[in-house]
Parts: C-alpha cells; structure tokens; sequence
C-alpha cells in the first residue's frame, strides 16, 4: 500500500505536489506555535503574555511603514512581468527593502525616547522591530521565489527548521531571563538572522545588484497606493491588543490574545482551501464560466461553518489545556472572532472580482472603512464594556467587509458581464445567519458541560452521517485541481 501511495504521488504533477507541501508548511507552522502555546501561557505571566501581544501588533503594523510591504503582491506580479531578469529583480528589492529597514532603524535609534513612549515598549524592543521585519521580508522574498517555481524542498525544510527552533529559543530565553518578553522577542531574532540571512546572501549572490533604477521606481509606485489597504489590515489584526492594554491593561490584552490566537487556527483550514479554490475562481471569471461558482461557494462556507462550531463549542477545554485557570473569562472572545473567520472566507469569493477585473479602488475603500470602523466602535464599546467587546467589533467588522465586497463584487458584474448572477443570495444569509445563530446558542451552553458534550456528540454524528457528501466535495476540489494543473502545464 505504501508504495502504490509513493507511485500515485510521484505521478502527480509538479503543481499539485507543491501545492500539496505548501499547504503542509502552513499547518506545520501553524502547528507548532498552537502547540507550544501552553507553555508559554505559563512561563509567562497573563500581563507579560499580553505586552508580547502588544508588540507583535506594533511589529505587525510598522511592517507597511518599514518595507512597503514589497514582498507581497508586486513582487509576486514582478516575478512573472520580469521573469527574463528575475534575479535581478528580486536582488533589487531586497536592496531596497534592505536600505528602508536600515532607514527606520536609525530613525527609531536617534529618537528612541520618543518611539518608546509611543509604542509604549523600551529601547531594546524598540530596535528589534526593523531588524525582525526586515529578517521576514526577506524569507517572504525567498520562499515566494520558491513558490513561483515549484521549489518545494528547500522551502519545507528552511520551514520544518525554523518552525522548531523558534519556540524552543523561545523557551529556553524566557526561562533564563528576568525581562521574559524581550528575551522571547530576541531569541526570535536570533534564529531569523541565522537561517534568513543566509537566504540573503543566495539571492543577493544570484542577481548581483543592490540598486535598479527602473525596479525601485516600479515597486515604490506599484505600492504606494496600496498602503492604506496594507495599512488598514494591518490594523485589523493588532489594533484590538493595542488598544486593550492601553484602555483595560496587558493582562486583559493577554486573554484577549490567547482567545484570539486560538480562534485564528481555523483560518488555516480555510486559507488552505482558498488557495485550491482560488486559482478555479480566476479560470473562470476569465473564461465567463460562472454557472458552477455557487455549487463550489455554498458546500465550502456549511463546511468552515461546521469546524468553527466545532472549535465554539470546546472553547472552555481547549482554553484550559493552553493556559492556567487566570485566562478561562477569554472563552467568551472565542465565539465571536471565529465566526469572523468564516465572514473572512466568505467575502474572498466576491473579491476576487475586484482583483481580477483590476478594481484595487474597492478594495483599499473596503479595508480602510473597516479599519476606521474597528478603531472607532473598539474606542467606544471596549471603555464601556471591557476587553470582551473588541471580539464582538471584530465580528461585526468582518460582516461589513463582506456586505461590502458582495456590493463592489455586483457593481463589477453589472459593468463588465450583463448583470449576472454568480451566487444565491438567499442561500448565503440562510447560510450565515443559521450559523452565526448556532455559534451564539452554543456560546450560552458554556456553563453546562453535559449539553455541551451531547451536541459535540450530535455533531459527530451528523458528520458521520453525511460523510459521503463530505467526501464527494472534497473528490470536487481534487477535480478542481487537476484543472489548475492541466490550465498550467
């Protein structure tokens, strides 16, 4: 069986076999920080736990400052437009990236006191915000690289590397040092410098040019409107721990974190299937083939729907297996920022419009009102209600992106193809309402652990039951990728 097993997959294409580790490397990643979150939650303190929280948001936004973020959709465009002179292009960028991460740190170097009591960290934190931004630019630049071609094995194993050193560096550092936070910020940095640097050195070796008049010009301008959107979701991500602790304190912002942070794994289930239903959804839009979109969009939302349920309905378990007892209260954050992740999943069916059609306009509107949107109603519900409100402005956030994307996604259709109708309306609110309705009813059962393990069980059951749909969809997907891989070849 094993090697009919090894025979089937050596016959898969080069596409669909990297697709394959590439999905493994997110949930190996994923994984192991899930994983090593209860030892963390322990040798660090909720207030310590929380202010780590707290700079990871600050490094998260400062990224679209520091590096423009140029490791992302213009050099992926660049990749292909240049791809004659790729190496050049790409050696390029990391000079310019190189020399904004160098920019900032003197920036932050020469006015320190000022940018400490700001950001609200100390001087060591401070500088180790461009130095890390800077280390993950550049395996962003690498593994995309690695991406483009179907270069698979290098980039598990600089993976499988990283992903294990990081946290045991992390560990040994906080148990070694006083200042526990900074210890685990550092001990990150080192491991980034010793692999990423490397990956430097290879790409740098391979174009051979630090500046290119003509690529710099190219990305700066390619980019530079897109930074309120970087910018906007970048604040979508942090700017709820940033203003927990400034409004509640660091103790109340390490709940939220850890509640936040386990709500999050389900997001790498459905980028994973996003990234094989993606491609299917931009064939398609260009071939005007648009009749099967809601036959693959409605059984894909019940299915990210059902496994949100499912990590609803444990929330008080599995925050009891990754922390100490202080951070149980975070059960109540679960529910709601898991059912943004599926309002998350949902508006990228309607996106992909805008990005197709070009429309980044949408887009950048979208994601700015919804970042005013988070900042303005966290300001105003987490001082009248605590920290557990900003979950519930998350969620409603979301919702609105979403709203927001189906009407800029109808406006393209009525342009640009007659007006048609690519998904059923009706069944898509029956779709988000019964869940949201589910995940709000099993959000009240946490009290009473009996009724909650009979639905677990009612669940499985259901599950059980359906399991030929279940496999008959996933068979779909399979189709649906051989299509990419036929479209490639």
């Amino acid at each position: 069986m094993l090697k009919k097993l090894l025979n089937k997959y050596n016959g898969l294409p080069v596409q669909v076999r990297a697709s394959l580790w590439f999905m493994i490397c997110s949930f190996l990643q994923k994984g192991i920080s899930f994983i090593t979150t209860p030892i963390f939650t322990r040798l660090l303190n909720s207030a310590e736990y929380g202010a780590y929280g707290v700079y990871t948001s600050w490094d998260t936004i400062l990224t679209v400052f520091i590096t423009l973020q140029l490791s992302l959709g213009v050099y992926v465009q660049g990749l292909v437009k240049f791809e004659k002179d790729k190496n050049v292009f790409s050696s390029s960028l990391l000079g310019l990236t190189t020399t904004l991460s160098a920019f900032w740190f003197v920036v932050f170097g020469v006015f320190n006191s000022f940018f400490c009591g700001l950001f609200e960290l100390n001087t060591l934190q401070l500088l180790s915000i461009p130095v890390d931004v800077w280390l993950v630019a550049v395996c962003t630049f690498w593994s995309t690289d690695q991406r483009v071609d179907y270069k698979y094995r290098k980039l598990v194993l600089v993976t499988v590397v990283s992903s294990i050193l990081r946290p045991l560096a992390g560990i040994a550092a906080v148990i070694i040092f006083d200042d526990k936070v900074t210890a685990r910020i550092i001990s990150t940095i080192v491991v980034y410098a010793a692999l990423y640097i490397v990956l430097f050195a290879i790409m740098m070796k391979k174009g051979k040019v630090f500046f290119h008049k003509k690529y710099w010009k190219y990305a700066i301008k390619f980019n530079l409107p897109l930074i309120p959107h970087y910018l906007s979701t970048s604040i979508l991500n942090g700017a709820d721990r940033i203003m927990i602790a400034r409004m509640v304190g660091e103790r109340e912002a390490g709940f939220y974190t850890l509640a936040y942070s386990i709500s999050l794994i389900m997001s790498t289930l459905s980028t994973a299937l996003l990234k094989t239903i993606e491609p299917w959804l931009f064939k398609n839009i260009r071939d005007k083939q648009l009749g099967k979109f809601s036959k693959v969009s409605e059984p894909s939302f019940i299915f990210v729907a059902v496994v949100n349920l499912f990590l609803i309905v444990l929330a008080p378990e599995i925050i009891r297996a990754f922390a100490p007892v202080e951070y149980l209260d975070a059960i109540w954050v679960i529910p709601p920022v898991s059912m943004s992740v599926f309002f998350t999943y949902m508006y990228t069916f309607y996106s992909v419009f805008e990005f197709y059609y070009e429309k980044t306009i949408y887009i950048s509107v979208a994601t700015v009102l919804g970042a005013v949107f988070n900042i303005a109603t966290n300001y105003i519900f987490i001082g009248l209600f605590g920290y557990l409100a900003a979950g519930y402005t998350t969620l409603f956030c979301y919702i609105m992106f979403a709203l927001m994307h189906y009407v800029f996604m109808t406006r393209i259709l009525k342009k640009n193809l007659n007006g048609v109708k690519v998904y059923r309306l009706r069944n898509i609110l029956i779709i988000s309402i019964s869940f949201m309705a589910c995940g709000f009813a099993l959000m009240a059962t946490y009290p009473f652990m009996i009724v909650r393990y009979l639905i677990v069980l009612l669940l499985i059951a259901a599950a059980i039951v359906m399991r030929k749909r279940i496999i008959a969809y996933f068979k779909s997907l399979g189709s649906l990728k051989k299509e990419k891989s036929k479209e490639t070849a």
